[in-house]
């Protein structure tokens, strides 16, 4: 079966889509299962990414995301026929007879619209409920995700798999001391602190976060190490949360970091705080766990799910019971023994061979389609 790979967003911004292409597509072009890979890339400095027999890179011209998705890319694909076309994010071209699968990260703009930008607001209105017309199937990476499609875009339930998110081995690795004494000196890391890790933007509810711990972090000596921290929309003056509370020295932001040295600070971290009002299935609370981190996060959507029993639960939306969930995992050392236990076994069961194998499965269920012949001959509907 040739597998056609949507990767215009491969060298996106940093998070948890970009986190989830590189990870998933890498097991695949290591674990092919007999099928061929074409890559579609939008920079061509990407081209001899990956080098194998069973894998063809091509480069689509397209000066904007709409024109590459929807005049570029179908004019290759015609080139360069396909049994199914995979998007690791949302949007398929709107022609064509081929099958067509994309990944839903969340519908978290139909959950909130108002943390989203006009321009984006124009699309989740207009392209994404046709994308979901178009598609073969969609996986969702959490059940709430399934959920909201079936509920937001009307999607037949048949239509719409589950296929938990992974994380990357690495995180399950103990990292040796004097590695962990090397990443604190190279970041000059607080002895005691709590990490935050990702962009921010609405959704992440980095206002609160801050306020929340401002209540708890300095009184205790405990500080807040922000891995990650830049303004990916809406909130540039929630990056200002912390000099707006006086925190100055207790706050330490490191940039985005690789995932090795990620691995490190969650090891040498005394909890992860994760709040966000909306998460689909928020990675960094699995890669915490993996790594014996205790978290706080939320009691909803895929915060909730993804961590079950395996971490402390807040309301998001309450300031005073994020405060109140982070004092509990800073004092109560049988609480953090058991989070840790309960982390560890939570996130063994998220591993990239799991959600690959379910992968194939949806792509092969939709290559079923009698169209295959059509869009191997180059045919447009």
């Amino acid at each position: 079966m040739r597998i056609g790979v949507m990767l215009r967003h491969y060298d996106q911004h940093g998070g948890g889509v970009r986190v989830y292409t590189r990870a998933l597509l890498d097991y695949l072009i290591k674990n092919p299962g007999g099928h061929e890979f074409v890559l579609f890339f939008r920079n061509p400095a990407l081209l001899g990414t990956y080098r194998a027999a069973h894998v063809q890179e091509v480069c689509v011209n397209g000066r904007s995301v709409l024109t590459w998705d929807q005049l570029g890319l179908p004019r290759a694909l015609r080139r360069h026929g396909v049994d199914v076309l995979f998007n690791p994010k949302y949007s398929v071209p709107l022609t064509g007879n081929y099958p067509a699968v994309w990944v839903c990260h969340g519908l978290d703009w139909y959950v909130m619209p108002w943390a989203s930008r006009f321009i984006d607001r124009l699309s989740h209105r207009f392209l994404v409920p046709r994308y979901a017309d178009r598609a073969s199937a969609v996986i969702a990476v959490s059940e709430v995700t399934r959920d909201h499609l079936i509920e937001f875009l009307h999607m037949p339930p048949e239509r719409v798999t589950t296929v938990y998110t992974a994380i990357e081995d690495l995180f399950r690795t103990r990292v040796p001391e004097e590695v962990l004494d090397t990443v604190r000196g190279s970041y000059r890391l607080p002895e005691r602190f709590v990490l935050y890790a990702g962009a921010v933007y609405p959704p992440k509810n980095f206002t609160r976060l801050v306020q929340a711990y401002a209540q708890v972090g300095p009184q205790h000596g405990v500080s807040l190490v922000i891995a990650g921290g830049e303004n990916r929309f809406l909130s540039e003056r929630e990056l200002e949360e912390p000099a707006r509370l006086g925190l100055g020295d207790w706050v330490r932001w490191t940039g985005w970091v690789d995932a090795s040295t990620l691995a490190a600070f969650y090891q040498m971290a005394q909890a992860l705080l994760m709040p966000s009002l909306f998460e689909s299935f928020g990675i960094p609370i699995v890669e915490a766990m993996a790594c014996g981190c205790p978290v706080v996060t939320s009691n909803c959507y895929g915060a909730r799910e993804i961590a079950a029993d395996a971490a402390v639960l807040v309301e998001p939306s309450s300031v005073e019971a994020i405060a109140a969930g982070l004092d509990r995992i800073l004092h109560d050392q049988a609480l953090r023994t058991r989070l840790i236990e309960q982390g560890y076994r939570r996130s063994s069961q998220f591993t990239w061979e799991r959600c690959a194998s379910q992968t194939l499965q949806v792509l092969e269920r939709a290559a079923g389609a009698p169209s295959i012949a059509a869009a191997r001959c180059g045919i447009p509907r």
